[in-house]
This record gives structure tokens, sequence and C-alpha cells, in this order.
């Protein structure tokens, strides 16, 4: 199944004063940029063919897997001056590399990139710059048997802060903390169908325009995940998934833990 990737905003709120031109999706975390890590956690999965909505520091993109450096994450031999890969990263990947504009809204990114989807009927979507655990295969299935246009994985809102209850005298009837109410946020992982596109104006939004009309019209679906998920919307967000990555925690890595799981199985068998 194809993976539309979103890597052309600005990022405004990654800035750390420099002015540099570099897209959020290309912030580091560990040796590898976000986008990096999003594409391997679907490759793991079986899906390799991505389509880069490409804007805002595009080059930066394209001269980093143009010039793909394998022996960064995968274990090698030197032999007599020449470099034998022991596993590789993206050797079977198929990468699209289009120009959405610099001020495109996500739905016209969607909508210029929508002849490179060859017409399949379902497809994937990311914003390049949230990282999970979410189990994919199990999110595509649920999707593929229901009667809706779109699904859009939902999380459990992550703020920090706290809500009051304030009476008409101002006296404070409780207080209850942001993720505990029975709210849900958009996780930013979907699942589509073309019927997405009906939905979407010229130079309008994926979720504000195309996944709102659907779900006046019932054809949006939900997938809750409590588990794992992490966006990088800031600088010190980014920074502390850095800072796990280097402490060896990393649960969005399922290419890593699904790999020890299977290595102690042949052991253990």
């Amino acid at each position: 199944m194809k993976v539309v990737l979103f890597c052309g905003g600005y990022g405004m709120r990654m800035r750390n004063g420099t002015a540099d031109d570099v897209p959020k999706p290309m912030a580091m975390v560990g040796p590898r940029p976000l986008i990096w890590h999003v594409m391997r956690y679907y490759a793991h999965f079986g899906h390799t063919e991505f389509i880069l909505c490409l804007g805002y520091g595009a080059h930066h993109i394209k001269d980093f897997f143009l010039n793909y450096e394998e022996t960064t994450s995968n274990d090698f031999v030197l032999r007599h001056g020449r470099t034998e890969l022991l596993s590789t990263d993206i050797a079977d990947w198929t990468i699209t590399f289009a120009q959405t504009g610099i001020e495109s809204p996500i739905g016209e990114r969607l909508r210029r990139v929508r002849h490179h989807l060859d017409g399949d009927d379902m497809f994937l979507a990311n914003y390049a710059d949230v990282l999970t655990d979410a189990p994919l295969p199990e999110m595509i299935d649920r999707f593929a048997l229901r009667d809706a246009g779109a699904s859009m994985m939902v999380v459990p809102p992550q703020s920090s802060f706290h809500c009051v209850e304030l009476g008409e005298d101002g006296l404070v009837g409780g207080i209850t903390a942001v993720s505990e109410l029975p709210l849900w946020e958009n996780g930013g992982y979907f699942v589509l169908r073309q019927e997405v596109f009906d939905h979407i104006p010229e130079n309008g939004d994926l979720v504000a325009d195309g996944c709102a009309e659907l779900a006046k019209r019932g054809r949006l679906v939900a997938h809750q995940h409590r588990g794992f998920w992490k966006p990088t919307d800031t600088v010190k967000e980014r920074a502390a998934l850095d800072d796990a990555y280097t402490r060896g925690d990393r649960p969005w890595a399922v290419w890593e833990r699904d790999g020890a799981e299977a290595n102690t199985a042949v052991r253990t068998a």
C-alpha cells in the first residue's frame, strides 16, 4: 500500500533561533531524521512505496536520500577497501519526490500527488513528524472491513495542564487533568480511500475539510490508540525523543523490537 508523507511545512515551532531552512521531518532523532523513523515504521509492516509531498527545504530531504549512507544504521564488513553491507534500510523502497508548493495546506498537497497513487482505492498518509508503536496492520484491517472513506488514528490528550470547573460565583468546583478528560486528539496516522478527494477543495485541508465532511456524512472512523505516541512540534519534544533514543528507550522502533522477539523465538525453538 502506498504511503503519502506530508513533509513540506515550515515547522516554525521547531526552530532554535537559527535561520536555517531545514524542514521539521529532517530534525534528527539519534543518527537519522524523523522522516526516516516514520518510513522505517511503515516499511517494517511491508509498505515500502512512499510519496513525499515536498515544499519548504525540499533539497534537504532530496540530498539525504540521494546521498544515503547505509553504514550509519547497518552492520558491514570492510574488505580490501570495499564495503559489504550485512543488512540494508532502504534498498527495497520506492520513493517519489513530489514538489507540492511552499505554502500549500495538507489537503492541497494530497490533491497534487493524487496521480501518483495510480488509482489505488486505499492508501496511507502521515504528517512525517509523529512517532508511534501503533499496530498498523490492525488499523488497516479494521478499516478495510468498514464502509467508510477515511480512518484517523486518535490518541488521548497529551497536555499536562488541568481544566478548572468554575461556578457563577467564581468558586472552583473541580480540577481535572486534560489527559483524563473523555476527549481524543488527531494522532496523524491515516488510512484513506479515494473518496476523501471528493471533499477536499482546492487549497483545502485534509482534516478540517476532508475528514470533517466525511464525519458529517458518517464516513469517518477512528482507531483509538493508548500506546506510545509522541509528536515533535517543539524543540523540547524533539530533544526528548533524541535523549530517549540515546538511552535505548525507543518503543516506536518496532523493527528493532519485533526483530529481537523473532531471534529469541528461533533460539528457544
